[in-house]
């Protein structure tokens, strides 16, 4: 079960029907769809004073926009990004947090109605892709990337042997308490069994196999770093940006080089296109970029658009591609 959160409510989702293998990495349908109705360019104003060119400034208006997000972001979303969007433009975020895979299901499903949508793996969005799948989302842009690591909490007793030993070394350990995600449901939960398989061969370690395999490390994703701070997981995977947003320590994934890439897009059929590209605008502009740099993201300059139909209001942002 993906326990889903919209802030600043925590709202407790039922059980999601993902089916079996629906992990991002390894889908890739394909397909066309119809670009997103109503294209924003040229129907908003942007503001006096921006600190960005003129093709390039943040549209303002009123309205709400619903972003569906990668979990890993909240704290970027919903402390920083958000709400400075709000403030800059006048329209209101609402933001939805969760495993990207999840979210997609979810999409599908018609369980949420969203304007924007925000991957942590681009070969999620196959799955939103061509008619088979509901003709979601016809394009995206890939913005910035995040190395994976293990944050670990101070006080935890096994603090000074992750610091100490390789973390392979530690994660086994009669009563060490590892979290994830679900590799089912979140990009990261696979790199996280990635990186114990990984390992376990090349270190010759079955005990990080059967990790790997284990359900009991998995937990939601916008809850992980919550339980960690709590001190019920001396550690977890963790992306570099998301632990530095949430103060979390954090040691390297030794023989390891594995990341979340981020993407973002207007879902077709958005029930608020223009608000949802002024947020992205927004996002990838100067200002929401200054937010992802000191997060720790490492940023794709400028982003890098793939499929077909990219609204002409994002021109100033996506280059053409």
């Amino acid at each position: 079960m993906t326990v889903l959160r919209r802030m600043p409510a925590l709202v407790l989702v039922g059980a999601i029907g993902i089916a079996a293998g629906c992990g991002s990495s390894n889908n890739a349908d394909t397909g066309s769809s119809t670009t997103p109705s109503g294209s924003a360019a040229g129907a908003s104003t942007p503001p006096s004073g921006s600190a960005a060119g003129s093709s390039a400034a943040t549209a303002t208006g009123s309205g709400p926009v619903d972003v569906l997000y990668a979990g890993s972001l909240v704290d970027a979303m919903e402390k920083q990004v958000g709400p400075a969007f709000d403030r800059t433009t006048g329209y209101e975020f609402t933001g939805f947090g969760a495993g990207s895979t999840a979210l997609a299901t979810q999409i599908k499903g018609k369980v949420h109605p969203g304007d924007v949508f925000i991957s942590a793996s681009p070969k999620v969005n196959a799955w939103l892709e061509g008619s088979a799948n509901g003709g979601w989302v016809s394009w995206y842009a890939t913005f910035a990337t995040s190395s994976l690591v293990i944050g670990y909490n101070p006080k935890s007793k096994f603090a000074a042997a992750l610091t100490a030993k390789p973390w392979y070394q530690v994660v086994t350990q009669p009563g060490f308490k590892l979290g994830s995600t679900d590799p089912a449901t979140d990009p990261k939960g696979k790199l996280a069994a990635a990186a114990l398989n990984n390992a376990a061969t090349s270190e010759q370690l079955p005990a990080l196999a059967a990790l790997a395999r284990s359900t009991a490390t998995i937990y939601p994703e916008e809850t992980l770093v919550g339980r960690l701070q709590a001190g019920q997981l001396d550690a977890g995977f963790f992306y570099a940006s998301e632990a530095r947003a949430a103060n979390i320590a954090t040691v390297p994934l030794t023989g390891q080089k594995l990341a979340a890439t981020y993407t973002v897009t207007v879902l077709n059929r958005a029930p608020h296109p223009a608000a949802a590209i002024a947020f992205i605008r927004y996002l990838l502009g100067p200002a929401g970029q200054s937010v992802l740099r000191r997060d720790g993201f490492t940023l794709v300059e400028p982003p890098t658009a793939s499929g077909s139909g990219v609204p002409p209001g994002l021109s100033g942002v996506i280059p053409a591609h």
